[in-house]
């Protein structure tokens, strides 16, 4: 069983790095992890800490040591600018949206022993921005999903079924197998 305070320090951490990954607007009035350096849903309206948590991606067990981590390298980061931080919530959170941005460039790149942790969890703010993966497309689709509405990602027809009248590449590649049923199953 989780801690609770220890859920609200890895959700609040984890928010802060997705929001600094694909920034989004201020939820609320008071909101800290989300800097608001941006219009619209970002990372963390569009679900990255719920993708994070999911079964299927496998990260879920080691999130509240990820947040340790995240937030040990902050306090760090914050120590060697001499910056003080607000000890209400977590290092990470307490940066600015510059510092938690430089901190995250530092953390992913090339030369960082820890650089292909810091990419694989940048990875999830991502996939939740651009495909809802915790959610049904349909459901995210009618839900108003920030990130997929901000990409122009189209409805399915009345029908359910996604059809595509104009080629992505301005011409058809390759024509249907004769066997194709009027649903685009193969035979």
């Amino acid at each position: 069983m989780h801690d609770s305070a220890q859920d609200d320090v890895t959700t609040m951490t984890f928010e802060a790095f997705a929001d600094t990954i694909l920034p989004g607007e201020k939820r609320f009035p008071g909101d800290v992890t989300v800097a608001g350096v941006a219009v619209g849903g970002g990372a963390v309206a569009s679900g990255a800490v719920a993708v994070l948590r999911t079964d299927e991606g496998g990260m879920a067990p080691a999130l509240d040591n990820l947040a340790e981590a995240l937030n040990g390298h902050a306090g760090g980061y914050a120590a060697e600018r001499g910056l003080s931080l607000d000890p209400a919530v977590p290092p990470f959170v307490a940066l600015s949206f510059a510092d938690r941005t430089e901190l995250v460039a530092r953390l992913t790149a090339p030369t960082h022993p820890e650089r292909d942790i810091w990419v694989s969890v940048a990875m999830f703010s991502t996939i939740a921005f651009d495909a809802a993966a915790h959610l049904h497309t349909v459901d995210a689709l009618a839900d108003g999903h920030p990130g997929m509405t901000t990409m122009g990602f189209k409805p399915p027809e009345a029908d359910g079924l996604w059809r595509f009248p104009e080629f992505s590449y301005g011409r058809q590649l390759a024509r249907p197998h004769p066997d194709t049923t009027p649903s685009g199953s193969p035979a």
